[in-house]
């Protein structure tokens, strides 16, 4: 849902697409926020981002055919 407010804020506005969408515009920003900072991030998600690119990094070296009980 936040995907979709970012492309059509410009044409809408964050507020009425946070109506029609029933998300409440302070989530969003919050998330905008987030995505602008990564200190802003929870402990565990700044962890979680950290072991997504060790998880990448052993998947490329292994030509990608490990699947994800393996990796």
């Amino acid at each position: 849902m936040y995907a979709f407010v970012d492309r059509h804020r410009q044409q809408h506005g964050v507020e009425p697409l946070c109506k029609l969408l029933q998300i409440a515009p302070s989530a969003y920003r919050r998330h905008a926020a987030r995505q602008r900072d990564e200190s802003l991030l929870s402990a565990r998600a700044q962890r979680d981002q950290a072991l997504m690119r060790q998880i990448e990094r052993v998947w490329q070296a292994n030509l990608q055919v490990y699947g994800a009980d393996k990796v």
